[in-house]
């Protein structure tokens, strides 16, 4: 949030969304199957920021025919004020809050599954926060709340080279900076950056 050297100007959180089971069986599945074609060991980590393009290629062009979509909020850093968004917890917090606020249309009980993140305090925090925010009394749009390590889950893995898709895009450095969103360009419901 400083502008520390080698800090991005924006950051970016991505929710993957999956109606069904079997939907996410099935996207999973071709995830292994994709490491045991690279020849990769099981517990690789498909991470946007360590993979080679050829590897995020063949990821997306993968995942692409799976049955999910994808809702990305990007914050950009330097319009974020207030004493909040220098503490990580209550700035991790508040970005998991409005991906989930701008997806609420997508969500009825919904089971989520986050990348683990601090300590065991800051997990059942975070779980209150988001099941208060996003739960009205009437309708539980969130019903569970769990973390997990991205390394044994293939499809936060799956949200992790989306998100890096989606960060990739706004890099006007890059020549080719749309090539990666583009593969799963069916699969975006909505990407919006926030402040303007």
């Amino acid at each position: 949030m400083n502008g520390k050297p080698g800090s991005s100007r924006l950051f970016v959180v991505t929710a993957i969304l999956i109606e069904e089971n079997e939907d996410a069986e099935d996207c999973d599945h071709r995830i292994a199957t994709l490491k045991q074609e690279l020849r990769l060991n099981e517990k690789f980590e498909f991470h946007f920021n360590g993979c080679s393009d050829s590897f995020r290629r063949r990821f997306l062009e993968t995942v692409a025919a799976c049955d999910f979509f994808y809702y990305s909020i990007v914050l950009n850093k330097a319009r974020l004020w207030g004493p909040g968004f220098k503490n990580k917890e209550s700035f991790y917090k508040y970005a998991a809050g409005l991906v989930f606020e701008n997806a609420k249309a997508h969500l009825v009980e919904a089971t989520v599954v986050l990348d683990e993140y601090g300590n065991r305090d800051f997990k059942t925090e975070l779980s209150k926060y988001l099941r208060r925010r996003m739960n009205d009394g009437k309708v539980d749009l969130i019903k569970k709340v769990r973390m997990e390590p991205s390394h044994s889950n293939n499809l936060l893995q799956l949200a992790d080279m989306i998100c890096g898709a989606v960060n990739r895009s706004f890099d006007t450095s890059r020549k080719h900076r749309m090539d990666f969103r583009r593969i799963v360009n069916a699969r975006e419901l909505k990407v919006r950056v926030w402040p303007r």
